[in-house]
């Protein structure tokens, strides 16, 4: 029987929105042959850790911030040369978070951590363009299954934000189904849900009517999960 020589490491996608703009968490390596390259966060999982702590670690160490839920995405490793170094299995994954909320700090390997727009990233290293794509698709998924604007969007925010943000995801997908979102079915279907609160709140949006703030109740949506709530929205 042979011998293996294969390694296990973790990617981080880190989706984070911001002024009407869809952010990837990207890292600059500061060794090896891709140094001064940008990439995902990521490296090696150590002997004692579970994928879930390393890819945490990860983050932590690398770009300086905490980010509590990271949902695994795929695993890549049909590319044998995928990394110059050995033989390595990536088991990638997806995180979202509000980046007002963040200060990102590089340390260990990484000499720099930046928040980069989605539709505008640099060269990467290894094979993380495909894996950002990989990411990019999983998050338009969850768009028609999951309210994530409980993680992308500030505590309070007018509905127009909402509507951006799954304009902004979904650009390529709309552009390819030759539509836009249906605002008023749009907002109709998301308040119809009950997991949407209109707060007493005003904000003024440029020169425009000021808007009605809404939150979130993601006490109300668990309790609707346990009882077979499905949120759900189609755009096709």
């Amino acid at each position: 029987m042979k011998a293996q020589n294969i390694k296990i490491a973790v990617d981080a996608i880190v989706f984070g929105y911001e002024k009407a703009q869809l952010y990837v968490l990207l890292i600059k390596q500061k060794y090896g042959v891709f140094k001064d390259t940008w990439s995902l966060p990521g490296g090696f999982v150590l002997n004692e850790e579970s994928l879930t702590e390393a890819v945490k670690r990860e983050v932590r160490e690398e770009a300086g911030i905490t980010v509590s839920y990271l949902e695994q995405l795929y695993t890549f490793g049909d590319e044998v040369q995928r990394d110059p170094r050995a033989r390595v299995i990536s088991v990638a994954y997806v995180g979202l978070v509000n980046p007002e909320k963040l200060t990102l700090q590089a340390d260990t390997d990484a000499q720099d951590a930046q928040w980069f727009p989605f539709q505008g990233l640099p060269t990467l290293a290894y094979d993380h363009a495909k894996i950002v794509e990989k990411a990019i698709e999983r998050l338009q998924a969850k768009l028609s299954y999951q309210p994530i604007g409980f993680d992308l969007l500030k505590p309070e925010f007018p509905f127009s934000d909402l509507e951006q943000l799954y304009k902004t995801i979904l650009a390529k997908e709309l552009e390819r189904l030759e539509k836009d979102l249906d605002r008023r079915n749009f907002r109709k279907k998301i308040l119809s849900f009950g997991i949407l609160e209109e707060t007493d709140k005003i904000q003024s949006i440029g020169s425009g009517r000021p808007a009605r703030l809404y939150r979130f109740n993601q006490q109300k949506y668990k309790e609707l999960e346990k009882e077979g709530f499905h949120f759900e929205i189609k755009f096709a």
